[in-house]
């Protein structure tokens, strides 16, 4: 294989980099966390893509939350649902609308299609601005969210597609059931492959198989001259497996995820950040994106990071977090010209009532679901939360 060297090196430091400014805001070290401008300007993912701050939010409030029933397909239900939106404050208006934890005894298509449409009526957007989701009228309705819950209705009601993932043999058949589905492309298939391996319904190793995105491809192609007639795929497992030689090459000291590696998601998600990164560091560099959109933005709140407990780190997740100093004030987050706008997505006000067809309900064993309190609209002025970058 022949290398841009230039841009195949700043892949690595870039890794090495964002890694850096990940455990320094996570000690609440006092901004700026890089020397880097770029870094410091624009907004890009972790390194590791379990890291950021949706993926953290499923984990924790969506997968594993102690309140939440652990059966398989409920589980499976949840993450479907959260991840067909991907969007945190989504999830907090359906629940918040719903007044009790979102199950399958609760779910009803028309009952979810409705309180969504309030929302939308009313000004709310929906859906991430983080990746697009495919649009299509597949289940014959008119609108986007419509459809999504059509599909999400016919996957675990219908065809009861837990059966056929419990039963899967790799990450990639796993894939291949997602993908089959309408409305969930190659690239969406594998993010929700990788989101339900985070749980407890299957367990493989996220090395196993790996697909790269529009963004991956688009940052491979600059970092690679001559990949002799390696995929994109083999690109991608050829940097997970050489990570250490190539940091120790560039002498960079790369903090890994508490002992853990890169593995191919971080390293696919890697490829499309340093594309994302070259279009500011090195503007001749030609691709059909010219341009980083998204600047970054400060979140008020800090993350309690929480990582699929069979990974084993959570214990030493917890001793870092016990180190950290105390949290940082935000008006004085603004510091060598960050750009660090809390321009917040407003949070939905709303007086309507819940859909008559969507009543608490006993849950599976017969129990009634606790009632979730939600503080989402507590305050009508709370501002929205800045757009999220997953992908």
């Amino acid at each position: 294989m022949q290398v841009r060297q230039e841009i195949f090196d700043t892949y690595w430091r870039f890794a090495a980099m964002r890694q850096e400014v990940f455990f320094n805001k996570l000690k609440n070290v006092r901004p700026p966390w890089t020397s880097d401008p770029i870094l410091n300007t624009y907004k890009f993912c972790n390194a590791y893509r379990v890291s950021d701050r949706v993926s953290q939010y499923l984990i924790k409030n969506v997968i594993y939350d102690e309140n939440k029933s652990q059966n398989e397909e409920e589980v499976l239900f949840r993450i479907l649902l959260f991840k067909i939106f991907n969007k945190i404050e989504t999830w907090e208006y359906l629940e918040s609308k719903i007044g009790d934890y979102i199950t399958l005894s609760n779910f009803d298509l028309e009952g979810y299609s409705n309180i969504l449409q309030e929302a939308m009526n009313i000004g709310y957007v929906i859906y991430t601005s983080a990746y697009m989701s495919c649009a299509s009228k597949e289940f014959g309705y008119d609108k986007k969210h419509q459809n999504h819950l059509a599909l999400i209705d016919k996957m675990v009601v219908k065809d009861r597609v837990i059966n056929r993932i419990v039963k899967a043999k790799s990450l990639e058949e796993i894939f291949h059931i997602l993908e089959s589905y309408p409305l969930l492309g190659k690239f969406m298939a594998y993010q929700l492959a990788t989101d339900i391996n985070y749980s407890e319904v299957i367990n493989f190793d996220e090395n196993s198989f790996t697909i790269a995105g529009p963004g991956a491809e688009r940052g491979i192609d600059k970092c690679f001259i001559d990949t002799k007639g390696k995929s994109y795929a083999d690109i991608i497992y050829w940097m997970t497996e050489n990570q250490e030689n190539q940091f120790q090459r560039l002498g960079l000291n790369f903090k890994s995820l508490w002992g853990r590696p890169l593995k191919a998601i971080d390293c696919q998600n890697l490829f499309c950040e340093t594309d994302k990164y070259c279009r500011a560091a090195f503007p001749d560099l030609k691709s059909n994106r010219k341009k980083i959109k998204a600047k970054f933005t400060a979140t008020p709140q800090p993350i309690d990071y929480f990582y699929p407990p069979k990974w084993c780190i959570n214990d030493q997740v917890q001793e870092t977090l016990a180190q950290r100093l105390p949290p940082l004030e935000i008006p004085n987050l603004q510091d060598n010209g960050q750009q660090l706008s809390l321009e917040l997505d407003s949070l939905v006000k709303t007086t309507s009532e819940i859909p008559n067809c969507i009543s608490k309900q006993h849950n599976k064993n017969g129990q009634k679901t606790p009632i979730k309190k939600s503080s989402l609209f507590q305050n009508p002025d709370t501002e929205k939360s800045q757009q999220l970058c997953l992908f």
